[in-house]
């Protein structure tokens, strides 16, 4: 009967703890108080007699939570980085929050890209958003070491002042380069031309001398305001580049109209060079009468020293006459 007694005793005092959910140090002082008040034939029974008490606070799952017992309003001891053990072989260590990102650091791969010549990952330097690294006005002095699912690369405005064979190496997925603004007087010859999608160059306002080798997807060109002449252009350089939409060449010092340019051109802006002839093949054919190129729809001439009004018959293919002077 006392048996059956005290195992109600207990049971209402679990009972009441669930109830009152105290905190763990007043939970523990309090059923270590009521603990020590059970029959010692009940302890005996259950192979406690002689034992800590506080072996009372291994629970049927197997839990053990071995930490010294704290009087209620005593100092609360610092945490440590103890370990709970679970019988499942389970183990759980207290959480400790990471430290704030250096920006020094080395770069975190995938998350802020590699790491670049200035000695910060190129993402913290730049602006990376989805496939586009913008490095507009950073002051850079060379192309940074770029991810490699990189779409569009602008480095507009800086330094910059030549392009090496393996800045762009490896970039499978490169659409379009844009370097305008920079002080750019070479690009290295194998820098570009192994770039499979790349489509856009923009190069204008540097200091080249020569075009580089481009891929034959080229859509459009843009190396306005260089230091071109014709001899800077190699010969036939846009006669395979099936998907050439746009070329823009103006303010070098070209003598004649780079050819042959490609049936796809719509647009050529030679303005402000040192063109000064345009014969009947340069935009027609003059062995077909019935040729019509209906794709070139502009053309710039103006601030080349020609008349464009001497060789009239040179533009009897164009759905529009190109501007100059006439």
């Amino acid at each position: 009967m006392k048996t059956f007694a005290s195992i109600v005793l207990l049971g209402l005092l679990m009972l009441e703890i669930v109830l009152a959910a105290p905190t763990k140090n007043e939970e523990k002082a309090r059923k270590l108080k009521q603990i020590q008040l059970l029959p010692n034939d009940f302890l005996e029974e259950h192979g406690y007699v002689n034992q800590d008490p506080r072996n009372f606070f291994e629970y049927e799952d197997g839990l053990i939570i071995d930490e010294p017992l704290i009087e209620s309003g005593s100092p609360t001891p610092p945490r440590s980085s103890q370990l709970v053990t679970y019988d499942s072989d389970y183990e759980e260590e207290e959480f400790v929050p990471h430290e704030p990102l250096d920006p020094g650091a080395p770069s975190v791969p995938g998350l802020l890209g590699p790491e670049s010549k200035e000695g910060l990952p190129t993402c913290l330097l730049c602006t990376c958003l989805s496939g586009s690294v913008y490095c507009d006005d950073t002051d850079i002095k060379n192309i940074p070491a770029l991810p490699k699912d990189t779409t569009h690369f602008y480095g507009r405005f800086n330094k910059l002042t030549n392009i090496k064979k393996g800045d762009f190496s490896g970039l499978n997925h490169l659409k379009r380069i844009d370097v305008t603004g920079n002080r750019i007087s070479s690009i290295d010859e194998d820098a570009l031309r192994q770039l499979p999608e790349l489509v856009d160059l923009m190069v204008a306002s540097n200091e080249l001398v020569q075009l580089p080798e481009l891929p034959k997807t080229m859509v459009s060109i843009d190396a306005s305001y260089n230091k071109l002449n014709s001899s800077g252009i190699k010969n036939e350089a846009f006669k395979d580049m099936n998907n050439l939409e746009y070329l823009y060449l103006a303010g070098n010092s070209l003598n004649y109209v780079p050819l042959p340019l490609p049936e796809s051109l719509r647009s050529i802006n030679l303005q402000n060079n040192n063109v000064q002839q345009i014969n009947d093949d340069t935009f027609c054919n003059s062995k077909d009468i019935h040729y019509v190129r209906k794709a070139l729809e502009l053309i710039r001439l103006d601030g080349n020293p020609i008349n464009l009004s001497k060789t009239p018959s040179a533009y009897i293919c164009l759905p529009h006459v190109p501007y100059g002077n006439y």
